[in-house]
């Protein structure tokens, strides 16, 4: 039974909701992940210049990953598991791959 209950730990799936757009990833990513390699956002914000930034170090530092979390601005991507029912939103480009 330890088995069937550790390969459904690692199957186990969460759905977010990024910019409108419902996502189902795996339980434990980042939200910076999330948008990365499911949502094809290239940038979660944009500088006062209108440069696109996103997730640049990837530990919390430079905080170029801010993205608003269930209404809660200035949240770091890269910091942030992803939940199920989430909704992120992002004042970025939209680009998608």
């Amino acid at each position: 039974m330890r088995d069937a209950n550790e390969a459904n730990a690692r199957n186990s799936r969460v759905r977010v909701t990024v910019d409108g757009h419902v996502l189902e990833l795996p339980e434990g990513s980042t939200v910076a992940a999330a948008l990365a390699s499911h949502a094809g956002i290239t940038g979660t914000r944009t500088s006062i210049s209108g440069m696109p930034r996103t997730a640049l170090c990837g530990m919390g530092v430079c905080h170029e990953c801010r993205v608003t979390i269930d209404g809660f601005a200035h949240a770091l991507a890269c910091q942030t598991l992803c939940r199920d029912g989430q909704t992120i939103e992002t004042t970025g480009p939209r680009t998608r791959r």
